[in-house]
């Protein structure tokens, strides 16, 4: 083994370490939370975090119980329980099973490659809204307390409660562990400073006998395996909350894999993350664990830690399931204060200084778009921030398309603007014509635009529409078409239209503007072909009033 692969799989070591021992007490957290119990949290993350880390597509994501999939699951778990309120674990296991394949067949579908649209402004909303929620998050175990509520508002909303009750041995050891991890790696890279925190400062607590909260008891032993229930009876009732979690899980990971991309300036494979994941959660269904997706903090720590390979979130796994065979009589003593210390520091070294930096710089509307999903991160959730930051975004880019668009189409006298291959038509004819030239997309964004334009014709018997240029028609754009025609059919404007391509001629024909509203004698492939039959065409329009 050569120098350089030895020094890979002692950073993996450390990095799968220091998430093991971050996602320790976060599944036991979640696993109660999820009212299926604490063991159930850490079967979840064992059977996830091994197996996505072997068969997902984002070398050093950790996988694992998180908040969002947990609170889905709490509401899985509370239409499941019987009076007795005992949780029908088969039901649980089946509705795991069924996410895990749902996550399957997107990646098998290459659903995940749409994440590589997400908006920078989105991105680096979620990121600093990650980074503040994690901070947020230690306040009370910080202080020496215990969190009334893990949602930030909740936190905040009660944080009145620490009024007096602030213990200074936690504080200290805190602040320790800050300390040491910022410190440490700036003198030696040999030993983690997260680790090296945890080690030296649960030793420190255990010697002096400090009075501080500690992560006590673990639960211990191998899972079982779980049988999934699926009878057709409850078939209908699963399979919604598994689709749920599914989509819920699969946003998550690819956009935990695109802050390891930030962070390790790599590349992820988004669908086979997918598939990863969709391993992942089969394999903690068939464990009766709790379903787990791409945990950001726990990503970050093992990065942070020096995690760069697979074997880095196998070892994560593997450190918790050597807690369930006996570790836990270790583990039991570090104190939550220590953990909230190294998390307090992954969560500042997350938030998006550089984005953040530059908001002031960038036009306004990435600006307030950043800024709305870094709140709604922080006190909405992950989800309705990505969505409402994806809709938003949509909605920017539309506008400035059609803008651009609407710059790029006009509608002019001939003689005073042309493309090159309008130039040779003789003056007397020039005069007679008006042209619009469309050049890019013809869709909803642009169809009020689109109207207005047309609208602005006058003092021309005959409007040439050069369709050559367009890119894009959808169902609205046909419909503006249609309207400004008929408009221009009724003021006794002749449209002739040139250069459409094949594909939209057939819709043109589909909605039935060809032949009712431009005749087919009006449709020219190109406009050499127009020239041809222009002097025909506009001797009948001169004649026309005479005739009258």
């Amino acid at each position: 083994m050569n120098a350089v692969a030895a020094q890979t799989i002692k950073a993996d070591l450390f990095g799968g370490l220091a998430a093991g021992v971050v996602a320790l007490p976060l599944a036991l957290a979640f696993g109660v939370a999820s009212g299926l119990g604490p063991a159930a949290g850490l079967y979840g993350a064992i059977a996830a975090g091994i197996v996505a880390s072997i068969f997902g597509g984002t070398a050093i994501q950790i996988t694992g119980p998180t908040g969002p999939m947990t609170l889905v699951m709490a509401g899985v778990v509370a239409a499941n329980t019987s009076g007795a309120g005992v949780p029908d674990i088969g039901v649980m296991a089946g509705i795991v099973i069924f996410a895990g394949a749902f996550q399957i067949l997107l990646g098998l579908f290459r659903a995940g490659s749409y994440i590589r649209y997400m908006p920078y402004p989105v991105i680096s909303g979620f990121m600093s809204g990650i980074g503040l929620i994690i901070v947020i998050q230690q306040i009370f175990p910080f202080l020496g307390g215990v969190a009334p509520a893990s949602d930030p508002f909740g936190i905040l909303n009660q944080i009145n409660q620490l009024h007096g009750n602030v213990n200074w041995n936690a504080v200290g050891l805190g602040g320790a562990a800050i300390a040491i991890a910022w410190i440490l790696p700036r003198f030696t890279k040999a030993v983690p400073g997260s680790l090296a925190a945890l080690i030296v400062l649960t030793a420190v607590a255990a010697i002096f006998r400090l009075n501080v909260h500690e992560l006590g008891e673990m639960p211990s032993g191998l899972p079982h395996l779980t049988m999934p229930s699926f009878s057709l009876a409850k078939l209908g009732s699963m399979i919604g909350p598994a689709i749920q979690l599914g989509f819920l899980g699969s946003i998550d990971s690819l956009l935990t894999s695109l802050v390891a991309d930030n962070l390790t300036k790599t590349r992820h494979n988004s669908n086979r993350e997918l598939i990863g994941q969709g391993l992942g959660n089969v394999a903690a269904g068939l464990l009766g664990g709790i379903p787990g997706s791409g945990a950001t903090t726990r990503t970050v720590v093992n990065i942070d830690a020096g995690g760069r390979t697979r074997l880095s979130g196998v070892v994560h796994g593997l450190f918790l399931l050597g807690v369930l065979l006996g570790g836990s009589s270790l583990v039991k003593f570090i104190p939550n204060a220590v953990l909230a210390g190294l998390l307090v520091l992954v969560g500042i070294g997350i938030i998006d200084y550089r984005g953040i930096g530059h908001i002031l710089k960038v036009p306004k509307s990435d600006a307030f778009l950043m800024i709305l999903v870094l709140l709604l991160t922080v006190f909405a959730g992950l989800i309705v921030a990505v969505t409402a930051g994806l809709i938003l975004a949509s909605f920017v880019f539309m506008k400035k398309l059609s803008d651009i668009t609407e710059l790029q189409t006009t509608l002019t006298p001939l003689h005073e603007q042309s493309w090159a291959d309008e130039e040779s038509i003789p003056e007397d004819l020039r005069n007679a014509l008006f042209i619009k030239h469309v050049d890019g997309p013809l869709f909803f964004g642009f169809a009020s635009q689109f109207l207005d334009l047309s609208r602005k014709l006058s003092g021309g018997k005959l409007l040439v529409f050069r369709m050559d240029r367009v890119s894009y028609v959808d169902q609205t754009g046909i419909y503006a078409l249609q309207e400004a025609l008929k408009e221009l059919a009724a003021a006794g404007v002749r449209v002739v239209v040139v250069g459409i391509s094949a594909t939209h001629l057939d819709m043109l024909r589909n909605f039935q503007l060809v032949p009712r509203v431009v005749a087919d004698e009006d449709i020219f492939a190109t406009f050499g072909e127009l020239k041809a039959r222009l002097p025909a065409i506009v001797q009948r329009i001169r004649a026309r009033p005479a005739a009258a």
